[in-house]
């Protein structure tokens, strides 16, 4: 088992910069690739961005490509996910996941263990 849990989530302005963090307890967290997930009331669980087991491959969805950055530290067993340029429609909940590397990185099928996720907030 691997235990996430995220924190960093806030209320900014838009235009503002979070960076959300992403704690792994249990398994080795080296083991598992890693993603981020956002949910907006009423809608679907969305693919944000994967990086790989060694951090040297990263995936971005087309809405956050440019403005966020995945990025993870094995040593400390913690990923990390910056948004800068925030835009009100990236207001939702982010989870953080942990699974297997799969070319499927984008569906939430993919991967085994979700944090509880932060809220993220962004005014206009």
């Amino acid at each position: 088992q691997v235990q996430l849990v995220e924190s960093g989530g806030g209320l900014v302005q838009a235009g503002g910069s979070l960076r959300l963090s992403c704690a792994a307890s249990g398994r080795t967290f080296s083991n598992y690739a890693m993603a981020w997930f956002r949910q907006a009331p009423g809608k679907e669980r969305e693919f944000v961005a994967a990086i790989s087991l060694s951090g040297r491959s990263t995936n971005y969805a087309d809405s956050v490509k440019g403005r966020f950055t995945i990025s993870r530290d094995n040593a400390k067993n913690t990923g990390t996910l910056q948004m800068n340029s925030l835009k009100p429609e990236d207001t939702a909940v982010y989870y953080c996941a942990a699974g297997p590397t799969s070319s499927r990185y984008y569906n939430t099928n993919q991967w085994n263990y979700w944090g509880r996720g932060t809220q993220v907030t962004v005014s206009s």
